[in-house]
């Protein structure tokens, strides 16, 4: 006893009589919730069940491990004061105590630990199937492949798309999976490799199983779960891709790009003439385009299948032109060593077009008028007649009707080859199309060239569809491929284009500007937009250096 008081630690006694009830309480009562005999009486149920005991045949009883009323943990000893008649119940916190006191923090902590990570491992279950479930709502591609390869997840959409349910794909190699071509894998192989920031989308082409050709945008991330762990997004754009064929269906036709009301106008025409076998008059400024259009009649015609002759009577020698068109025999003249046909019988079955035909003398129209009406030729030198079945397209740049009244082309000559007509309208009264051209042009420079441009500036496509286009389509391709060779980066910039066209733009644009204003006025004008370039300023203007130094002169600007 004497030694358990001697201790330090937290002791508290009661004196209890013979009857159990506490007489005085003592020591450390309130380090186990004993502040007086009234909380005293309140003790642990074990306690009770030891004064009811009482009297005990031992002079003493030791109870390890008792929680008291507060919830503490003490060593209770019940000793017998022989001297006094009652006991004494000695409460101590003593080391059974306080290691059980640790035992129970442990296995306390073991328990909240356990509970969090049963809580944390629910969270990431339930995280984990708000992703599947996210994936599968976005109806994406989505694929999870593990640090060795192989999927470990395949959202219901890449199920549906690959025509498998996950349990055929979840563990095989993502290479067993995606349907793609060997040289496509390489790529999306390399895209593993590389660190996130480096990535690029992939833009793939292939084929399922079932035969199904698909266009696929890929993109490759990482888990934020884990480093180690990808995951595939694949974006299926073979409808967007079907829509943007149908729709250059549309704005294409057998070479021809539009997408204008003239340009659909023009398309509906091509496909009337086809269907029937008559003679056509294509009339449209130089580049516009007039053979293109013949070739889609041609094309669309029952005679596709045959001959194809384009001449451009401009450039026929005149004293040859007879036997270019009709053909020679040997002899016939001097250089005539053989005998030679003409394009109307290498045209035979097939389609002459006869370009700039307003080019052609009088006298060999003449011989056109002929072959046509009556179907026949003579070559030079001979005088057998030869029966050609071939159908005339013919095209110009000039008024007909002006040429007939200048006597420079014969009236019913005119009348027979404009059975049927089509007009091109310039592309300066079409600038819609003038974009879509730009593209498609870009694209075939960019690939001739080697080049990878991505597109215009804004500043460049403004110039382009403020451009007038004297030389129209064919002006614009070359424009372009110009602006190609050029380009130092990813985008055509204003720079790149050709100097005429740009210059063009700004003129015309100033032009608009100064119209409404004075002499000086214009002047002051040009030389802020050309930042006081004279030369630029003058050519703005329209006039000479020398003339505007005169004007700078004359109103006092030339120190400015």
């Amino acid at each position: 006893m004497d030694q358990i008081l001697s201790e330090s630690r937290p002791i508290a006694f009661l004196r209890i009589d013979p009857e159990g009830l506490p007489l005085h309480c003592g020591g450390d009562c309130r380090h186990f919730g004993l502040d007086s005999l009234r909380e005293a009486i309140r003790v642990d149920d074990q306690l009770d069940f030891l004064f009811g005991l009482l009297p005990l045949p031992d002079e003493r009883l030791v109870l390890p491990l008792v929680r008291m009323a507060n919830g503490s943990i003490a060593e209770v000893h019940l000793v017998r004061d022989d001297a006094a008649g009652d006991w004494i119940l000695l409460i101590d916190a003593g080391a059974h105590a306080r290691e059980h006191l640790r035992m129970q923090q442990y296995a306390d902590d073991l328990n909240l630990l356990r509970k969090q990570q049963e809580r944390l491992l629910a969270r990431i279950e339930k995280n984990n199937q708000d992703l599947q479930t996210i994936f599968n709502q976005m109806r994406l591609i989505t694929a999870i492949v593990e640090g060795d390869g192989r999927v470990s997840f395949i959202s219901e959409t890449g199920q549906q798309w690959l025509q498998r349910d996950a349990a055929q794909i979840i563990g095989l190699p993502w290479e067993e999976v995606l349907p793609f071509a060997e040289q496509d894998q390489d790529r999306i192989r390399n895209l593993f490799s590389l660190p996130a920031g480096q990535r690029e989308k992939l833009h793939l082409h292939g084929q399922t199983e079932p035969g199904r050709h698909f266009w696929i945008e890929l993109d490759l991330q990482d888990d934020p779960r884990d480093a180690n762990r990808k995951i595939i997004h694949l974006y299926d754009w073979t409808e967007i891709h079907d829509l943007r064929r149908q729709l250059d269906e549309k704005v294409r036709f057998q070479g021809l790009i539009g997408k204008s009301k003239q340009m659909e106008q023009v398309f509906d025409l091509i496909q009337e003439v086809a269907a029937v076998d008559s003679t056509v008059l294509i009339e449209g400024e130089t580049g516009s385009g007039k053979e293109l259009v013949a070739r889609a009649i041609h094309h669309s015609s029952l005679r596709k299948d045959k001959p194809f002759i384009a001449v451009n009577c401009a450039g026929l020698v005149d004293s040859l032109i007879d036997s270019q068109l009709f053909g020679h025999k040997k002899g016939a003249f001097t250089g005539a060593i053989t005998d030679q046909m003409g394009v109307f019988e290498a045209a035979d079955q097939g389609t002459l077009f006869l370009d700039e035909i307003s080019d052609i003398p009088p006298n060999v129209q003449t011989r056109i008028l002929r072959a046509l009406e009556q179907r026949e030729i003579t070559r030079i030198g001979e005088t057998k007649i030869r029966q050609v079945n071939v159908r005339i397209l013919a095209a110009t740049n000039k008024d007909l009707n002006l040429e007939v009244e200048k006597g420079n082309f014969r009236s019913d000559l005119l009348y027979r080859i404009r059975v049927a007509r089509i007009t091109i309208p310039p592309l300066r009264d079409r600038g819609s199309d003038i974009p879509l051209l730009a593209d498609v042009f870009l694209k075939d420079a960019g690939a001739s060239a080697g080049k990878e441009i991505d597109g215009f500036s804004s500043e460049a496509m403004r110039i382009l569809c403020e451009h007038q286009w004297p030389g129209n389509v064919r002006e614009l391709r070359n424009a372009i491929e110009y602006a190609v060779i050029c380009c130092k980066g990813p985008v055509i910039q204003a720079r790149n284009l050709p100097p005429e066209i740009s210059e063009s733009s700004v003129h015309h644009k100033v032009d608009g500007l100064l119209r409404d204003l004075d002499e000086k006025e214009r002047i002051i004008v040009a030389l802020q937009k050309t930042r006081d370039n004279r030369k630029a300023a003058a050519k703005l203007l329209g006039i000479s250096r020398a003339t505007l130094y005169r004007y700078l002169e004359k109103y006092g600007l030339s120190a400015k």
